[in-house]
């Protein structure tokens, strides 16, 4: 078989299983990435290429510097002036949508749903109202604004590399700036007053949230009497009795003194209260399996666990977490960190029957109970973002100007031309890391390492495609298909098939693989090759059908309780516009 024929099978099977999401799309990538080296058509020393080109190393530049702008507390001193409860539904989705866009186009747009999505969160609680009707909107807005600038959205980054490997020189900083803008202002104006009224109906009779932390049902103290076969014992030595009926262990009360943390290391004695959570079945298992009694005082409040002893936060599960694919007892959350899970909602359904057994997926909203102190650390560990603020809040927002002005002055810089883009962005990352505004111990946290390796091993193969002029055959095949047409149609058709498939995999692969095809369509028809790239800039961020075509969509649908099928209903509509204005903005901005 010919290079162009292992090449293509290969992406065929890459596209299929990034479709089919079963397995993550960083292993599918760089497995792809072994299997051409191995078969011949990447060179040896080429494999590693795409792990140092630009576009990898600005993508992990400007994640850690929106950390370093979260950590600053700049976001969050921006956006509290934007949450009013009093305000309408349609006028808090405009604003907030608005700042989301604006937001995503000056940093990476998944960091900026992160920062608020919280603030969206609490402002429907103050409202009292469900956080599905505006949380969908939210994560669109991030979308769209990402396509304002070349660090919004990683696509953008790709695409601009590209062109300097093509023709020679990348775009600037603000070329995307035009047709973006357009983008996003027709966009957001149409989710803030049309939008969200097409989310289902259903969904905004839910709150996913406080349906999760509804616990007093599953509280439930013990007493250890006389002859039970856990005296003696050690508090974490109840993991697996605990585990095999569903049961978190919360604490330890003696004598009316509740002990430190959750009192893992404590020998338990006899008259000693257990504090344990989960359903009362649950429970009921346990004291019959311990040989404990229920508490009969009925002053409950002296064996409950306070705040200052111990800690609830509520995390989402993003693509490539830590603890994705897991159950707490795999990771051993309990017994290592002296983390309890107490509650998984998924999708608007809540589990609390072994949910140490669940296996967790994107989406899921965690409800972790533990030390405040190490909480933050944990859950930095396990990749998962926080929907609230409980009391983990270590901001340096004394920094918060100083952050401004080491980002502002990068990107002034590299719009100007005075110093590469990567060099700039580069500077900053380690201006900020001797400012102390990103701590030495969250840089290498701060960067989204599959999205890393996806990029880093997809590039080598679009270069292997485009150099056995695969990418040459099949924009030979869009040319020839589309002779009778003009090339106006031809873009749009490129742009369908870039959104079609962004929808469904990954959009930065998207993009390795539809620029090659831009440029080559472009010369066969003889017309602007920008054009046709930047129109594969802006369908490929146009993942508005379904949860997994992009990481925002994905946060959003555990907190918002959405199903597979809610995401089109807003979507199908939005990409309809995004076409509408994205083809004459392009053909006035980069005529043909």
């Amino acid at each position: 078989m010919s290079d162009q024929g292992i090449l293509f099978v290969l992406l065929a099977v890459v596209f299929a299983l990034l479709i089919w999401g079963r397995w993550r799309y960083d292993l599918v990538a760089f497995g792809a990435l072994m299997v051409a080296v191995v078969a011949g058509v990447i060179p040896v020393n080429h494999a590693f290429s795409g792990f140092g080109h630009p576009a990898v190393v600005v993508i992990a530049l400007v994640l850690i510097i929106s950390a370093g702008l979260s950590h600053a507390g700049v976001i969050e001193w921006l956006a509290r002036y934007l949450v009013v409860a009093s305000r309408s539904l349609a006028t808090h989705i405009g604003i907030m949508s608005g700042f989301a866009a604006a937001l995503s186009a000056v940093m990476n747009n998944v960091a900026a749903l992160a920062l608020l999505m919280p603030l969206d969160m609490q402002a429907a609680v103050k409202s009292g109202r469900s956080p599905a009707l505006s949380l969908m909107p939210l994560s669109f807005a991030s979308i769209l604004g990402g396509m304002i600038t070349l660090i919004g959205t990683p696509p953008n980054i790709v695409i601009a590399e590209y062109r300097g490997t093509a023709l020679g020189e990348p775009y600037r900083m603000f070329d995307f700036a035009p047709v973006g803008l357009a983008v996003a202002a027709v966009g957001v104006a149409y989710v803030a007053l049309i939008g969200w009224r097409l989310i289902p109906g259903a969904r905004g009779e839910h709150d996913t949230a406080k349906e999760l932390f509804e616990l007093e049902s599953y509280v439930a103290e013990v007493t250890v009497p006389e002859g039970s076969p856990v005296i003696g014992k050690r508090v974490r030595e109840l993991d697996d009795a605990a585990a095999e009926h569903g049961v978190g262990i919360l604490g330890l009360v003696r004598r009316g003194a509740r002990q430190p943390g959750m009192a893992r290391r404590v020998e338990i004695r006899k008259n000693d209260v257990l504090v344990l959570s989960a359903a009362p079945g649950g429970i009921e298992g346990l004291v019959g399996a311990l040989g404990l009694k229920y508490q009969r005082s009925k002053k409950n409040e002296g064996g409950r666990l306070s705040q200052r002893e111990t800690a609830l936060v509520e995390v989402v599960v993003p693509a490539g977490a830590r603890i994705e694919g897991r159950s707490a007892r795999s990771m051993r959350l309990m017994y290592r960190h002296g983390v309890s899970l107490l509650g998984v909602s998924r999708q608007g359904k809540r589990f609390t029957d072994r949910v140490r057994e669940l296996e967790i997926k994107t989406g899921d909203i965690l409800l972790l109970l533990g030390d405040p102190e190490q909480l933050e650390d944990i859950v930095s560990w396990l990749g998962v973002l926080p929907l609230a603020e409980r009391g983990l809040q270590v901001t340096e927002r004394g920094k918060a100007g100083l952050a401004v002005g080491i980002f502002a002055a990068a990107v002034l810089l590299a719009s100007l031309g005075v110093v590469y883009l990567p060099v700039a962005l580069g500077v900053a990352v380690v201006l900020m890391v001797l400012a102390g505004v990103v701590p030495l111990r969250k840089v290498y946290d701060s960067i989204e390492w599959p999205v890393i390796v996806l990029l880093g091993s997809m590039i080598p193969i679009g270069v292997a495609l485009e150099t056995s002029g695969g990418t040459a055959l099949i924009a030979s095949a869009i040319s020839g298909a589309s002779d009778s047409v003009s090339p106006v149609v031809v873009l749009a058709m490129l742009m369908i098939v870039t959104m079609t498939l962004s929808d469904v995999m990954n959009n930065v692969a998207t993009a390795v693989i539809a620029a090659p095809i831009a440029v080559s369509v472009a010369g066969s028809l003889g017309v602007n090759p920008d054009a046709f790239l930047m129109g594969v800039a802006v369908a490929a961020s146009c993942a508005f059908l379904t949860p997994i075509g992009h990481k925002n969509n994905t946060l959003v649908m555990g907190p918002g309780g959405y199903r597979f099928g809610d995401y089109w209903r807003m979507g199908l509509p939005l990409e309809i516009i995004v076409m509408l204005v994205a083809v004459p903005m392009i053909l006035w901005v980069w005529p043909l």
